[in-house]
């Protein structure tokens, strides 16, 4: 190579030889296998249960983890709910209900079905001053609530027991109703029982906590 000047410059070119090492890093997490068993402990006592209510519960056992976290274990498991087939409903007779429990309520909202349109329930209605409400046919929206308890009672108790006698139906039923609002997280109470989210309220003087709970909404 010449520059100008005719000063001539020598140019020695020498290759570098570098050896690279390709290291590649697989990304593994963590077995988690008490969580897991944990995880299926929970879903096999509350077989009914979405991950959403299995993480409210492992939440009070003061788990750590997220809801994607439990999520993902969740369906690695194999734990998510299968929906049921609708059956149809049994059509028969049913007993007025009893008051002794929480006291005569002042008013009554069902359906139109046969159960409740009977000369029985009439007449229990009429003997103890209790308002009776019939929704619009056809319009289950009219009673939300009740549509939603009867789903999870049938989805979470009826379907999932074998009723031997009626004691044994009464003893089951009653442990149900008692977890139902003392233990069971509801979505619509920001996940909190209706106990916890009862404490929460102040019955306006006089009114019983049915009726601080109707008012509330």
């Amino acid at each position: 190579m010449t520059l100008p000047g005719n000063v001539g410059v020598k140019i020695i070119e020498g290759r570098v030889n570098r050896t690279v090492q390709m290291v590649r890093y697989r990304f593994r997490r963590p077995p988690d296998v008490e969580l897991r068993r944990r995880l299926r402990d929970l879903a096999n006592q509350r077989r009914r249960f979405g991950y959403r209510r299995l993480f409210i519960l492992l939440r009070e056992q003061s788990e750590p983890s997220g809801i994607n976290r439990i999520y993902r274990l969740y369906r690695e498991e194999g734990l998510t709910v299968r929906k049921r087939k609708a059956q149809r409903r049994a059509v028969g007779t049913r007993t007025p209900i009893l008051v002794e429990a929480r006291g005569k309520p002042r008013m009554i909202v069902s359906d139109n079905g046969t159960e409740f349109t009977s000369n029985a329930i009439l007449s229990w209605a009429k003997d103890h001053a209790v308002d009776w409400h019939y929704i619009a046919p056809g319009r289950p929206v009219q009673y939300g609530y009740i549509e939603s308890f009867n789903g999870h009672m049938r989805d979470e108790l009826l379907n999932e027991s074998l009723f031997i006698d009626l004691d044994q139906a009464r003893q089951l039923i009653g442990d149900w109703v008692a977890d139902y609002n003392t233990a069971r997280p509801h979505s619509s109470l920001g996940y909190k029982t209706p106990a916890a989210y009862a404490g929460t309220l102040t019955a306006p003087k006089g009114a019983t906590l049915a009726e601080a709970l109707t008012a509330a909404g």
